[in-house]
């Protein structure tokens, strides 16, 4: 595999998941009660420690984003071919 092949995967696999935490957080303040009965009540959690378990995985995938797509994406940039 080239190593511009390994941008473009490093690239479009960091659009995807940025598109999927941009779903997660939409879903988050949009249709927020559906979502709580939908997966907070079955686990009977308050909604204060189901918002609060979203947003630290919010953050915590943001993070791995980071490290795992965006971070060596521009580490290859920088490289070049």
């Amino acid at each position: 595999m080239s190593h511009v092949h390994l941008e473009q995967i490093f690239l479009w696999t960091a659009v995807l998941n940025y598109a999927l935490l941009i779903l997660w957080w939409i879903l988050m303040r949009l249709p927020h009660a559906w979502l709580y009965n939908l997966s907070g009540k079955p686990f009977k959690m308050s909604e204060d420690t189901f918002d609060a378990c979203n947003l630290v995985g919010i953050g915590l995938y943001k993070i791995a984003i980071l490290a795992f797509f965006v971070i060596p994406y521009a580490a290859m940039r920088i490289v070049g071919p």
